[in-house]
């Protein structure tokens, strides 16, 4: 199952034809990227939704003299900005973190998914939502949390996220940031994002060597990073539309 229709099936179960106009939808209009390169910049006409198929991309803002600041990370199965379609010009910028693949979602995908795929409009409604709690939950993460609770929260998210979408492997997963790209997230400088992870290193909360993330005891790094799962809204909600097959 691919990592999109894993991720939409934790909010409505869908259909084997929703399925598999997802599938299809998903493997279309490809586009490949390397990394570290802009798949849409500010300022931009939008013309398409991006749907990460595979790899790891962000949304950035940028100030004119360089500094940036990670606003989101988007995993496979991630569409990035269900509604462009109503923006004269993008007010943010989309890059890669590793080698990406992108499919292009046009505005047919979503009039024909209104007219005959009711279940996966739904389930795009309760994505933008989850997008939305995730801007809330960042919003406190930057303004309350303190760094180590801060640096927490975030390994956590990235790690339910992944495991939601098929993509982790028991306690690991790949995990290809940066320390610049977990500063550029959490609004710490590089040194003190260092700092921070040697600290939950050395408490054994993580293990992190070369592109993986190790998470020993899930429930203390939770605890570390004050971290509720409840904003990410796993919990098929909208199964009140489930289908019958």
């Amino acid at each position: 199952m691919s990592p999109l229709v894993r991720k939409l099936e934790q909010f409505v179960r869908l259909s084997s034809a929703d399925r598999a106009y997802l599938t299809r939808a998903a493997s279309e209009r490809l586009r490949k990227f390397g990394p570290r390169v802009d798949i849409v910049r500010e300022g931009e006409r939008p013309k398409d939704v991006q749907l990460v198929v595979a790899g790891w991309a962000c949304r950035y803002k940028q100030l004119e003299d360089g500094r940036r600041q990670v606003v989101s990370f988007f995993l496979p199965g991630d569409s990035c900005d269900l509604n462009v379609f109503i923006l004269r010009e993008m007010d943010h910028s989309i890059g890669s973190i590793t080698d990406c693949t992108i499919a292009d979602l046009s505005r047919d995908f979503f009039e024909e998914i209104s007219v005959g795929y009711p279940r996966i409009v739904t389930a795009l409604w309760w994505e933008s939502l989850v997008d939305a709690a995730i801007q809330r939950e960042w919003t406190l993460n930057l303004g309350q949390r303190t760094a180590l609770e801060r640096m927490a929260h975030l390994l956590c998210e990235l790690f339910f996220r992944l495991r939601l979408a098929g993509l982790t492997n028991g306690d690991g997963c790949d995990f290809p940031l940066t320390q610049a790209d977990l500063a550029d997230a959490s609004g710490l400088s590089k040194v003190h994002v260092n700092r921070t992870l040697q600290e939950l290193r050395s408490a054994n909360l993580i293990v992190l060597k070369g592109r993986t993330l190790v998470v020993p005891d899930l429930r203390r790094l939770m605890n570390a990073g004050l971290f509720n799962a409840n904003y990410l809204h796993m919990e098929r909600e909208g199964r009140q539309l489930d289908a019958t097959e």
